[in-house]
């Protein structure tokens, strides 16, 4: 079955259904685009992006009704409204008890398209809305709990537009969601919206991936990370790759019901290096690490003093080496932490500490060291470093240039900024 001129559906063993390609791709050449089946913008994000077709700019024109969604022009909204009007007058009628979850607001427009929707649209061209994996049969009792919750939510929240399918018919949807669903994200990785794409559903996972997926407004663009010959899978990366063996299927399991074997996954070839702890005359004890972390974690995201983060990552400093994954995952929270209270010498402090380990660690034309590069440029720009500056953004836009294509306008927005800084 065929999606693009160079693409194919097949039944790969032990895997079911995947995507190949059958000719020749070139590093950075696009293999598909896919446009979103149904996307919905994060509410953190209101009045910076318009909501139907993601464009960042100042000026954005809001709803008259509701006052709370934004949008480039009257095209926009007009051509939002069937999906805008699942929340507009609800919004305004339960006022701050309006609190659906991103994942409910998803899953409300999917029943929208689906009912106005009958024939397939262009991103079902070989994997159908409702063909995509569920695995409702593995969620535990937890997970089970939280779809009822949004199940309920939905209910209470749209149900003056919508007709809802039986229970479990719902209950198989959002679960489908949770598997198949994907988050939109910024040129710095941050959470833009969420969206679902039948087609890019199909595409299985590896710790050695083929491709990678970046978004243009509310498409997806699906482009080679490495050359590829004909025969080979089109792989993508379901999770982090920063984190080693053990820690990346851990994951996988718990959100995708799977186990990866990829070569990676078989000989743990970097997991040496993901793991390193400083010298210590006694072992430690596995316990006490969790612990540490754990705790380091809780500090860092209940956003308590910057102290705080600064003892737990000492703490942490005596036993783990800084290229350790767990020591990375602090000090980029840390970085996080600095950024959000205006304290731009201490973020590059620890952006400086992270790019090293990143650029080992993660595969070549990772947008993780893409985003760090566009961050610790952008601050020391702000800090009247400009060499260091443009140095840094040079280096990400070398990556974005093939993970997000030369015309794409994160890349181009990028060479403006560089030009006129």
């Amino acid at each position: 079955v065929w999606l693009e001129a160079g693409l194919e559906r097949f039944d790969s063993p032990g895997k079911g259904r995947s995507l190949r390609v059958t000719r020749p791709f070139k590093l950075g050449e696009l293999l598909f685009s896919c446009p979103a089946y149904s996307y919905v913008l994060s509410l953190e994000e209101r009045g910076c992006y318009c909501e139907s077709c993601f464009t960042r700019k100042n000026g954005l024109a809001k709803c008259g009704k509701c006052h709370k969604a934004f949008y480039c022009n009257v095209k926009c909204q007009k051509g939002d409204w069937a999906m805008h009007k699942l929340e507009c007058s609800a919004m305004t009628a339960f006022g701050e008890n309006w609190c659906p979850s991103e994942t409910v607001r998803l899953v409300a427009r999917i029943l929208a398209k689906k009912k106005m929707q009958k024939e397939r649209c262009l991103s079902e061209k070989i994997l159908q809305i409702g063909e995509m994996q569920s695995h409702i049969e593995d969620v535990d009792n937890e997970k089970r709990e939280m779809n009822e919750a949004d199940v309920a939510r939905l209910h209470r929240f749209y149900s003056k537009h919508l007709d809802f399918p039986d229970h479990k018919d719902l209950l198989t949807l959002f679960s489908q969601v949770a598997c198949n669903g994907f988050t939109i994200e910024d040129d710095e990785l941050s959470h833009l919206g969420t969206a679902v794409y039948p087609d890019v559903a199909l595409i299985n996972h590896s710790c050695l991936p083929s491709v990678i997926v970046t978004f243009k407004g509310t498409s997806a663009e699906i482009r080679a990370v490495k050359n590829m010959k004909p025969g080979d899978e089109v792989l993508i990366s379901y999770i982090d790759l920063l984190y080693p063996t053990d820690d990346r299927n851990n994951r996988l399991r718990e959100s995708y019901y799977f186990t990866c074997d990829c070569q990676e996954c078989k000989s743990k070839s970097r997991d040496k290096t993901k793991l390193k702890v400083r010298k210590q005359r006694d072992p430690i004890e596995p316990e006490i690490i969790s612990n540490m972390v754990r705790y380091a974690r809780k500090a860092i995201r209940e956003f308590r003093l910057l102290e705080m983060c600064e003892q737990s990552l000492e703490e942490m400093g005596a036993v783990f080496d800084d290229s350790n994954v767990y020591m990375l995952h602090m000090m980029y929270q840390a970085m996080g932490v600095c950024l959000y209270m205006e304290d731009p010498e201490g973020a590059i402090r620890y952006g400086e500490k992270i790019l090293k380990p990143y650029k080992q660690l993660y595969p070549p034309y990772s947008l993780n060291v893409s985003s760090m590069y566009l961050k610790l440029g952008r601050l020391y720009m702000g800090w009247e470093k400009h060499s260091m500056g443009i140095s840094a953004l040079k280096k990400a836009m070398a990556i974005m240039e093939v993970a997000h294509g030369k015309d794409h306008y994160y890349v181009t927005e990028l060479r403006n900024e560089m030009t006129q800084k």
